[in-house]
């Protein structure tokens, strides 16, 4: 499975992206969970120890490796640069384990936006679309609200991509226009997850189904709050939440065969 997790900041896309990602693991899948956000909090959702996750230095911060592979240093407006570096040893050499899920953390483009062709936007989406054409990886991507570092080439691999929602207005409609960029890139299969319900929500919930694929609704959990406040892995902290969401998973891969 190749899935790209997004949605309005705070809906509590990186909770269940490290919780998919777990859960795989302990199922036997080789995982590599990836942090291509940009407020960057996928390790300590895995449940990587604080201080770990701290010292993890983002790859678009690598200023030899960025240079070395592209023949361009990070930051500069050199006219040339490889486009297609070599990114194969990257994931086992720079990913850190953790419960069984590889972690890598991507980073920020500084120049941001779709346009931006610099030498570590090139390693990063090559680095990405190489994770996504890989058959024998499970590759579970933590993305910001965007799809910044999604391109044509590395759709190809995605099977889906899941959208985070909380019951609201707001966040259905960063939910359409994420629709919308990923579908212009090619990523047919959009699937929804609504998190953070209470009983005042399921009709909420029945509506959204109308126009989305839906894979489940969350219900809203004290004891994953607590977790996040502690820094602590919520499928550890909650074998009930574990629960739910395995279940949401299982739905989700059941409608993509």
């Amino acid at each position: 499975m190749k899935l790209a997790v997004t949605g309005k900041g705070g809906v509590g896309k990186t909770t269940i992206a490290g919780t998919i990602a777990r859960i795989l693991a302990d199922r036997g899948r080789h995982v590599y969970a990836v942090d291509a956000d940009p407020d960057a909090n996928l390790a300590a959702a895995v449940g990587l120890d604080a201080s770990a996750a701290a010292a993890i230095t983002p790859i678009a911060e690598m200023g030899e490796l960025i240079q070395e592979r592209t023949g361009a240093a990070p930051g500069s407006q050199a006219p040339v640069f490889k486009m297609n570096p070599r990114v194969d040893d990257i994931p086992a050499r720079l990913s850190v384990e953790s419960h069984g899920v590889h972690l890598l953390r991507l980073g920020t483009v500084k120049q941001g936006g779709g346009g931006c062709i610099c030498p570590e936007s090139a390693l990063l989406r090559t680095l990405l679309t190489h994770l996504m054409l890989t058959d024998k990886d499970v590759v579970i991507v933590d993305m910001e609200a965007g799809i910044e570092h999604l391109g044509r080439a590395t759709a190809r691999g995605v099977d889906a991509m899941l959208v985070v929602v909380e019951p609201g207005r707001r966040s259905v409609h960063t939910a359409e226009s994420i629709t919308r960029l990923a579908t212009d890139i090619g990523i047919d299969d959009i699937i929804l997850v609504v998190n953070k319900v209470t009983d005042a929500d399921a009709d909420f919930c029945r509506e959204l189904a109308v126009d989305f694929n839906v894979a489940g609704c969350l219900p809203f959990s004290e004891e994953v709050r607590r977790a996040d406040m502690d820094e602590r892995s919520p499928y550890d902290a909650s074998p009930s939440y574990r629960q739910q969401v395995a279940e949401v998973l299982d739905r989700l891969i059941d409608s993509l065969t």
